[in-house]
């Protein structure tokens, strides 16, 4: 039995590394569904990724596993 830790695939398919470690994931209310949205909403979603507080940076990264690197 190994004793290596599992990458979560959730947050695998959620959450990237920036180059400088930061943890990036898309804004929620990109994706579909976006005739109702406001213009002014549409315009600030458009940009891309944000980056995720840091308090939750480094349990991202052990969730990552070999990911993260």
């Amino acid at each position: 039995m190994s004793n290596k830790m599992k990458t979560h695939k959730g947050v695998k398919k959620r959450f990237r590394l920036s180059g400088t470690g930061k943890v990036k994931h898309r804004p929620c209310g990109t994706s579909h569904r976006n005739v109702r949205v406001s213009a002014k909403r549409k315009r600030r979603l458009r940009g891309g990724d944000a980056l995720v507080h840091e308090t939750f940076e480094r349990k991202l990264q052990l969730a990552l596993g070999k990911y993260s690197n």
